[in-house]
């Protein structure tokens, strides 16, 4: 994934967005991807653990006794089930319709007690994070590649996770795993509707949503009278304009920009008021993975780069008066030159983790 940044079409480079962006295009674009990744990578630990953050008034099992009614219902789920639950400890976790609201969606189940040797016998210990980690990269991301066919965007809007027995369920010798996919998120998990096996799993965003900010990078939507990063100010369906195969980068380059400077203008009202807030205009790009996988969408990113890098926190809707570090944009002089502001560029994208 490999971030763009498009200056207004019209109207001298913004002081602050092009000119005195003090990080080259490359940092920035990774910072973006960073912060993409980082929001999967926090998503994962809350549910990496245990499948339930914790034993605090779990009931214990006495031998010989049935499962407590919360072990019933995740060891009964199968491939295709979704899950939901209200309580931080997942101690209310039930089967739910896929059509109405859920947190995950099961993509296959794994046996550890076919696992060979002793790790997982009886009466050993929950394995801890690290291993649970791995037990997921080798179980789950196969599990959920099989489940949709082969077509997972590892880079779009959802993720792969893995559930595991609550610590009482452990301990008395459930050994069973869930394999699944959630809505990638930085804090709550948000909802799905739907089955994501039908569902288009492009990351974008519903038009006026505000990213917040952490360390200078965008995280999950916020009110954007809250501190944020960017603003989505539309979203490009690149589907209309390619057909077949996976479109090129500069092919997609030039379509996406000429939607994303449109987009802009309609939903500020005007082709300048990028250029009077002193703020850019951001896109992403599609690689061949997400392309084959379905992703066809793209957002329109409305931000302001950092001194340091990253963005700078925005409060307020581009729409209206905004406050960017905590002041007024000053717009630039207006020389009454109509010219087409030059682009900071697209550089290389740096070499990108994979998904194991």
């Amino acid at each position: 994934m490999s971030e763009k940044q498009s200056e207004p079409a019209k109207g001298p480079a913004p002081r602050g967005a092009a000119d005195s962006l003090h990080l080259s295009a490359n940092k920035l674009r990774w910072g973006l991807l960073i912060g993409a990744l980082g929001a999967v990578i926090a998503a994962m630990v809350t549910m990496v653990v245990t499948g339930f953050e914790s034993d605090t008034g779990l009931e214990a099992h006495q031998p010989g006794s049935a499962p407590v009614v919360r072990d019933k219902e995740f060891s009964s789920t199968n491939e295709g089930d979704c899950l939901s639950w209200t309580k931080t400890d997942r101690s209310d976790l039930v089967k739910v319709n896929c059509a109405d609201k859920h947190l995950f969606e099961v993509a296959g189940v794994v046996d550890l007690s076919a696992y060979p040797g002793r790790e997982f016998s009886g009466g050993t210990r929950h394995p801890d994070s690290l291993r649970m980690t791995e037990l997921r990269d080798e179980h789950c991301v196969p599990a959920v590649q099989r489940y949709l066919g082969g077509r997972f965007d590892p880079r779009g809007r959802y993720m792969v996770n893995v559930m595991s027995p609550s610590p009482a369920g452990w301990q008395h010798g459930d050994r069973t795993l869930r394999c699944g996919l959630q809505v990638a998120a930085s804090s709550t998990s948000p909802a799905a509707t739907g089955s994501i096996a039908s569902q288009d799993q492009s990351k974008v965003h519903a038009t006026g949503t505000c990213l917040g900010i952490n360390q200078n990078l965008p995280t999950d939507p916020v009110d954007c009278a809250q501190p944020h990063a960017v603003e989505i100010v539309g979203t490009v369906d690149l589907a209309t304009n390619f057909t077949g195969g996976p479109p090129s980068e500069a092919d997609q380059d030039k379509f996406v920009e000429a939607e994303c400077n449109r987009l802009s203008s309609d939903y500020l009202g005007s082709p300048d008021a990028i250029r009077n807030k002193t703020l850019t205009l951001f896109f992403d790009y599609l690689e061949p993975t997400s392309w084959l996988a379905g992703s066809h969408k793209l957002d329109c990113w409305l931000g302001k780069g950092a001194d340091r890098e990253g963005f700078a926190p925005i409060v307020g809707s581009a729409r209206g008066e905004i406050l960017i570090d905590g002041q007024a944009p000053v717009p630039p002089p207006n020389t009454g030159r109509s010219t087409p502001a030059p682009l900071p560029g697209a550089a290389p994208l740096p070499p990108q983790p994979k998904p194991r």
